[in-house]
């Protein structure tokens, strides 16, 4: 079965708000709500007793939305149905179905639902389908400065999932990122609902 998803190499992130940006601008997002935020965390005090090379903390970005999980908790709580999951593995809510009782923004364990004032009916981020049903990327990928962010299959394999446009053709992540290990792809904590998203961040340089 389809999974889409997207995975952040975290290393590469450098918290410019283009992804958060972009995803405003394209999908109309009202003032003061977001489909996906970019968390700053930290600074943080140095892993293990190891310093940096010039003594200072440590931070780094984190960019949350909408997980389209596996199980979401969002679709098993909607009395109406609106709240679904289709077959390429998202979770779309239908507004014509929505009748805004925010039973969905509850359930869900990472707080990117909300409710949209004038329409009356939850909102969150859609993964673009209108922008991947042509073959595109989403948006929050296209316009990733970083080339922090990759989209694709995850019954495909992380080494199939495309980034940015560099010269001619889209970017691997096999290609382009640094070298990883299973050990350093990791998600969002799971509530039982199995967030699809996965984050790769790789022990600091100066870790050792």
């Amino acid at each position: 079965m389809t999974q889409y998803s997207i995975v952040t190499d975290v290393n590469r992130c450098v918290g410019c708000l283009a992804c958060s940006t972009a995803c405003k601008a394209v999908n109309g997002v009202p003032i003061g709500s977001f489909w996906c935020k970019t968390l700053r965390i930290g600074p943080n005090a140095p892993i293990d007793g190891v310093n940096k090379a010039d003594g200072s903390d440590y931070l780094y970005f984190l960019t949350v939305q909408c997980q389209h999980c596996e199980n979401p908790a969002c679709v098993q709580v909607c009395p109406t149905e609106a709240s679904h999951k289709l077959e390429d593995g998202t979770v779309q809510v239908d507004k014509e179905k929505c009748i805004g009782c925010q039973f969905c923004a509850m359930a869900c364990p990472y707080g990117v639902r909300y409710l949209n004032e004038e329409e009356r009916v939850v909102e969150k981020c859609t993964l673009c389908e209108q922008r991947v049903a042509q073959g595109e990327l989403p948006q929050c990928v296209a316009q990733c400065g970083g080339m922090a962010r990759f989209f694709g299959d995850m019954e495909k394999g992380l080494a199939s999932f495309e980034g940015p446009e560099l010269g001619a053709s889209r970017v691997k992540l096999a290609d382009f990122a640094e070298p990883f290990t299973d050990a350093d792809v990791h998600a969002l904590p799971n509530a039982g609902n199995d967030p699809s998203f996965r984050y790769i961040l790789r022990k600091f340089a100066w870790q050792g």
